[in-house]
């Protein structure tokens, strides 16, 4: 089990560099065709002083496919370039969702607060809507390393458990898996489930983790925050976890440590839902 056609989002920020660099090694290293999408908003403010003119989308386009070119140029991969069309944030999320559908794995980036260039709520709607995993790297930092020190946030629902297989071809190539389990103070009784052990579920898979409970009580405990503290303490470079959407309404919104963890992450986090 490996990934075979991954898609990154490209756009003419700066900052695209480091998520270019982490998808064309890990396109190498799995042997994946890799796909560079431009798709950038036609507003950066509020307003019509806010929108951009379209030689100046155009010459974004330009620039996002040639620091795409030049970062697979002689690395023997299979590439491909899709260009969406300038158009407003809601029809162009959507155009987004259904280009991620065609990959393995999306790799986006946590959106710039400052030069913002995707739309608003890119990452949210893609690991909500797509149907595919997705691998946010953070707009800071530098990182050399993806998924050599890994953690797994756990909690036995389905987003969890879909996390944990679509992130299975990494875990199978890392040095170290760490299972971070939220659950709750065993009070006695009976669950009527057998005796079930994800630990015992990977090592089928030749993962070979670790596993450590984090007992919750009730919503005393930030997921999000407990599993950004744990990353750093055991310096892990990605973080698998299952994305939450929002009860009831607004829809389409993301639950509240999905959402925290997509604001404020330091390690790059792979969603799957």
């Amino acid at each position: 089990m490996t990934f075979k056609n991954l898609l990154v989002h490209v756009d003419s920020h700066g900052r695209a560099a480091e998520r270019l660099d982490l998808a064309v090694a890990l396109a190498r290293r799995s042997g994946a065709r890799l796909t560079g999408l431009f798709a950038e908003g036609q507003t950066l403010g509020a307003g019509l002083v806010g929108r951009r003119a379209p030689e100046r989308m155009a010459q974004a386009a330009a620039e996002a496919r040639a620091a795409f070119e030049a970062r697979v140029a002689g690395g023997g991969l299979g590439t491909a370039w899709w260009s969406l069309e300038p158009a407003e944030d809601g029809p162009l999320l959507g155009q987004v969702q259904v280009c991620c559908r065609y990959a393995d794995l999306a790799i986006l980036g946590q959106r710039e607060p400052e030069q913002p260039r995707a739309p608003a709520g890119l990452v949210e709607q893609a690991v909500l809507e797509s149907g595919r995993p997705v691998l946010v790297i953070p707009y800071a930092g530098h990182f050399a390393t993806l998924g050599r020190r890994v953690l797994v946030g756990w909690n036995g629902s389905r987003e969890a458990a879909r996390a944990l297989n679509d992130a299975l071809p990494l875990l199978v190539a890392a040095e170290s898996v760490l299972v971070q389990a939220f659950q709750r103070e065993p009070r006695g009784g009976s669950s009527g489930l057998p005796p079930l052990d994800v630990v015992a579920h990977l090592a089928a898979h030749g993962v070979q983790a670790s596993y450590e409970p984090s007992y919750v009580d009730g919503e005393g405990l930030d997921a999000a925050d407990a599993m950004l503290n744990r990353a750093c303490d055991t310096g892990c470079d990605l973080i698998v976890t299952g994305a939450h959407a929002q009860a009831g309404l607004p829809a389409g919104r993301a639950g509240a440590s999905t959402r925290k963890l997509v604001e404020t992450m330091t390690v790059p986090v792979l969603f799957s839902r």
